[in-house]
């Protein structure tokens, strides 16, 4: 049955049951239109004021609008698309929800989060992913669920079998799209468009939006309402920057050295390599750091005990390639270092996106060598700000036109915006 008092009648509301013991509220969240219950669970985490991104999204999608939403990182994205889709779906019935999310990792995030906001509902949510075996997934498909977390190839593969069905799809969310465009997974997305219902609602995530993702977006959302927080193109405001000059052959030792004259909580370690990664990580492990390695070698026991790991705080670093660059929610890092620099300027934003989150502040270092400084220049532009060049006073330095004090202060003063906070990170 279709409510026609919403904007785009596609699916009905059922307000969940609130438990006997969920008080009335009246938050920020339930002036949005959230329920007592999902307001009294959020209110539980820890959460007292929507974020941007939320206070704009989520009544528009409880209304049942499709929705574009960019965001910088840490904004809280994930649940401005979940808390209103728990609140449309209700109560327990059909798979109505799917998520798609272009990694394994990412799936995983969203499908804890709705677990933690679905709390007080009696919805039933799961997770399909590739890199594991098929027995549980399809155990938990044929018990049936609600709301369903996916990447796209292994979903296909279930699909395939008969494992399930997007017949009843009402709500579907394309996450991280861009991302997706750069894994090649846009065909295997537009299949499983093409199996959900065309009266359906569209949540749909990108920070970038090239031509070939508007294209999508034409096709498969129905006049959807443009959410979008902050420049694309601009780091979070917590985060102070530093880049380090330095000659490649030195880059672990003064690695070692920000390290040990750092006062951080948790640090993670950028990689351009996998091989890189693992060097790494074994040489800090011989310095005796608690070290967590996370990189598309290893298999996905490794990756998920390496995350959870280094959130639990049994590894104080986690190096990682750019794989842990976008999305993964990560509370609690007080430093990103960049051992290499990035190629692309836009990866270095999202790097550096995993601290400073959630309006905490954070630090992000970033080695450069005299091959990166094209590549740093390039971060610079990208941003529009200016990155200090820093030395640490003591460290044998071997001579390179990188430490050319007039260089220096030629590099910083062509910046379109001098970074004027001192880092916080480094003891004087």
């Amino acid at each position: 049955m279709i409510d026609k008092t919403f904007d785009h009648p596609r699916t009905a509301e059922i307000k969940p049951a609130i438990p006997v013991d969920v008080p009335k509220m009246d938050t920020a969240f339930t002036a949005l239109g959230l329920s007592d219950a999902l307001a009294f669970g959020v209110q539980e985490m820890g959460y007292l004021t929507p974020t941007p991104i939320q206070a704009q999204a989520i009544p528009v999608v409880l209304k049942g609008g499709d929705v574009i939403g960019s965001a910088q990182t840490g904004t809280g994205k994930t649940a401005a698309f979940a808390l209103p889709i728990i609140q449309r779906l209700g109560t327990h019935g059909k798979l109505r929800c799917l998520i798609l999310e272009p990694t394994r990792e990412l799936a995983l995030q969203v499908e804890e989060a709705f677990q933690k906001f679905a709390k007080f509902t009696d919805l039933r949510v799961t997770i399909v992913y590739g890199g594991v075996g098929y027995g549980k997934q399809e155990d938990d498909l044929r018990r049936g669920m609600d709301i369903l977390a996916a990447t796209p190839g292994r979903l296909l593969d279930h699909l395939e079998k008969g494992n399930c069905s997007l017949a009843d799809i009402d709500i579907l969310v394309l996450d991280e799209v861009d991302r997706m465009l750069d894994m090649g997974f846009l065909p295997d997305v537009k299949r499983i468009v093409q199996k959900c219902p065309k009266a359906r609602q569209t949540l749909f995530f990108t920070a970038t939006l090239p031509p070939e993702l508007e294209q999508l977006a034409g096709w498969a959302l129905n006049n959807p309402v443009k959410v979008e927080i902050g420049r694309q193109r601009s780091p979070a405001e917590t985060v102070t920057h530093a880049f380090y000059p330095v000659v490649a052959s030195q880059k672990f030792d003064l690695l070692q050295l920000l390290l040990e004259k750092t006062d951080f909580k948790s640090v993670l370690i950028f990689s351009r390599t996998r091989m890189g990664a693992d060097r790494i990580a074994h040489r800090l492990e011989s310095k005796g750091h608690t070290v967590g390695v996370m990189h598309s070698d290893r298999n996905q026991r490794e990756r998920i005990e390496a995350l959870q790991g280094f959130k639990s705080g049994k590894y104080e670093v986690l190096v990682a390639t750019d794989i842990a660059a976008r999305g993964l929610d990560i509370a609690g890092v007080s430093h990103v270092i960049n051992y290499d620099v990035p190629e692309n300027a836009e990866d270095y934003v999202h790097r550096i996106g995993r601290t400073g989150r959630a309006q905490n502040t954070g630090d992000a270092f970033t080695l450069v060598t005299e091959e990166d400084v094209r590549d740093a220049r390039s971060i610079e532009r990208y941003m529009g700000v200016g990155v200090e060049r820093k030395k640490i006073e003591g460290f044998p330095y071997i001579y390179s036109a990188l430490f050319d004090e007039k260089a220096l202060a030629e590099t910083a003063a062509a910046a379109v915006k001098p970074v004027s906070r001192l880092h916080r990170g480094v003891r004087r």
